[in-house]
């Protein structure tokens, strides 16, 4: 591996993989890379990436130069690939990933970063599909809203053409109850409800079956709620085609 320059502020990353699919959010189905960083300042009780901040994959993280990310990156997409997903842990923690967006603007790859909304860093206003998924109650986190809502006027002020969404996963009534109140909150922002994944270690009998009939259940209260006319409820898609596999 080439040695960082002292210039470069190494990236904390537990895993590059791809080409594959965006299985959620904004850009479900879409082909993208995968940089996923280590790190997040919540503990969500369901987290289906807790290997990246509860120290069991520690032995696993490498500080990497921007640079000897894209060429990983490279040699495992080639050209098939213009488009890479920053996943965590929580990106936002990371000042420095702006040297690696700024490094893939300059090849013409767009981003898209998912985070819960706790952190600023400036850099997200150069990723092209930026969303934003404060957790509900199910999760065992609190949102801050006065950040929350910091972020989103900064993100709407900032110059520049962004896409960018609100997705609440859903896991019961709690959960929608909470999501109601931040589409209320945000009626302008698209907003998504994401089906919850309650089995998120090793592989699950019957797993698909439980997906499916957690997500028929959402789109059957979506369809009963007046104030969630504009809402779109997904599943996740990654999880149906390989349950909880890492590094698909």
């Amino acid at each position: 591996m080439n040695q960082t320059s002292p210039a470069v502020r190494p990236i904390p990353v537990l895993e590059i993989f791809g080409p594959t699919i965006q299985g959620e959010g904004m850009s479900i189905g879409r082909k993208t890379m995968f940089v996923r960083t280590a790190g997040c300042d919540y503990r969500c009780s369901w987290c289906d990436s807790k290997f990246t901040w509860d120290g069991s994959a520690k032995d696993q993280i490498r500080m990497l130069a921007p640079a000897e990310i894209l060429d990983e990156l490279l040699a495992l997409g080639g050209d098939t690939f213009d488009h890479v997903t920053i996943s965590g842990g929580n990106p936002l923690l990371l000042p420095q990933l702006g040297d690696l967006v700024q490094l893939l603007r300059q090849r013409g790859i767009r981003t898209a970063v998912e985070t819960q909304g706790s952190r600023w860093q400036d850099w997200i206003v150069r990723i092209d599909e930026v969303t934003l998924s404060p957790k509900p109650p199910s999760s065992g986190m609190e949102t801050d809203f006065d950040v929350l809502d910091s972020i989103v006027e900064r993100l709407r002020e900032a110059p520049g053409r962004r896409e960018m969404c609100i997705k609440i996963v859903i896991f019961d009534e709690d959960d929608l109850t909470y999501a109601r109140g931040v589409h209320a909150r945000y009626p302008d922002v698209p907003f998504i409800l994401q089906t919850g994944n309650p089995e998120v270690s090793g592989e699950v009998r019957d797993h698909v079956s439980s997906l499916l009939s957690r997500y028929e259940w959402l789109i059957g209260r979506l369809s009963e709620l007046p104030d969630l006319k504009d809402a779109r409820a997904l599943p996740q898609l990654h999880t149906l085609v390989w349950g909880n596999k890492r590094g698909v």
